[in-house]
């Protein structure tokens, strides 16, 4: 299978093929058990990790293959070919939503204690931002760390937490100055620590597969190694990755979008409609056609989004535009798939029907459209 863009190389490439396959070989086939676990077994993330597969964005000098955007772009559309979102979201999460944060912001103690098992897939990350009151908006949190002898006592929520229930260390932020609204800090908070729990397993409408939690951290306290960054610029650091979420969000819906279009094309060929097949009507042709090239152009603008930032260019503009116009085309297309798939389409039986509610979360999750219009329209006013 052939990535057709502009920016792809013959080491992309590679990384997109063996992802496809690995996906398709190790994930298809065992998915909808997983969704009724609602877990992804910890033995397929070991196995990513044997194969090299979490460490894209990790530096070589601490055991990843140092590559950029472009290759976090290439794996979450790979990773979409799997057609469960929620496995996606388990492995973006931690290689591509918490694990930049201690790549970018980490000591080298803590990166040479940490990394070597993150890469492994055996201790599996989450970020932990999002409170009840506190989603896109980063500096309305209200979890908040005081200092307490040589390390920080830590009091709050966090919800929506994907790898949250079953994850090994949650990358936190926390409130360190009440008089600046910016005056946030990230935290390393491994599973076990004391005071942090676990409140509620959340049931979603999508992504079953993953396990999302609603946090609690009662008097949770956590010495200064495990300060990640820099006291009170949390909230600066926090943001530096968020083009990034942003992009491998749409990145594995372009995957399954493009999945979806291709069963859904086989089965409006094959299916018998008005004395011939489904295909044959021009509503239905036609329809397809334009969400193939609405996709085209959605997946050729986050790879050009991803190529600014991987050449030092601010892509906040163009990453938000590909996060909300992305995000309405994927879900689109789900939609219509669903619909030229009939009443089959419906059950529970049908991969589209599972794509369909996994698509949903695209327009909410990792900044909302609304909040990434107007990220775009502050930076399309003419000064």
């Amino acid at each position: 299978m052939t990535n057709r863009n502009i920016y792809m190389t013959d080491e992309l490439q590679a990384i997109y093929d063996q992802t496809v396959e690995f996906v398709r070989r190790e994930v298809t086939p065992h998915g909808e058990n997983w969704e009724i676990d609602g877990k992804v077994p910890r033995e397929v993330l070991r196995k990513m990790g044997s194969l090299g597969m979490l460490g894209l964005r990790v530096p070589v000098e601490h055991g990843g293959l140092g590559l950029g955007m472009l290759a976090s772009a290439t794996f979450s559309e790979a990773l979409g070919a799997s057609t469960f979102g929620g496995f996606d979201a388990t492995v973006l999460v931690h290689t591509d939503m918490a694990g930049p944060h201690l790549v970018n912001s980490g000591t080298p103690e803590q990166i040479a204690h940490w990394m070597p098992s993150i890469l492994a897939g055996e201790t599996i990350l989450s970020i932990g931002v999002s409170e009840p009151d506190a989603g896109s908006d980063v500096a309305g949190m209200r979890t908040s760390a005081v200092r307490d002898g040589d390390g920080w006592r830590i009091n709050g929520a966090k919800t929506y937490i994907t790898n949250g229930v079953y994850g090994d260390m949650t990358i936190l932020a926390a409130r360190t100055n009440p008089d600046n609204k910016y005056g946030i800090t990230m935290f390393l908070v491994p599973a076990e620590t004391e005071g942090f729990s676990v409140a509620k397993k959340l049931d979603k409408h999508g992504w079953r597969c993953s396990d999302t939690a609603e946090l609690v951290l009662n008097d949770a306290w956590v010495p200064d190694s495990q300060v990640l960054g820099t006291v009170d610029r949390g909230f600066y650091e926090t943001m530096r990755n968020f083009q990034n979420e942003r992009m491998v969000l749409i990145g594995m819906g372009i995957g399954a979008a493009q999945e979806a279009l291709d069963q859904t094309l086989c089965h409006v060929q094959e299916r018998p409609a008005f004395g011939g097949r489904l295909y044959d009507l021009g509503a239905i042709r036609q329809r397809l056609a334009m969400r193939q090239a609405e996709l085209d152009a959605v997946r050729a603008s986050m790879y050009h989004a991803a190529w600014l930032g991987d050449v030092g260019e601010d892509n906040v503009k163009e990453m938000s535009g590909v996060k909300a116009y992305g995000a309405e085309v994927i879900t689109g297309i789900m939609y219509d798939c669903l619909q030229f798939h009939g009443g089959m389409g419906y059950m529970r039986e049908t991969p589209v029907e599972r794509m369909h509610r996994d698509a949903r979360i695209l327009p909410i999750g990792g900044g909302a459209t609304e909040v990434m219009l107007e990220e775009v329209a502050k930076r399309s006013v003419m000064v």
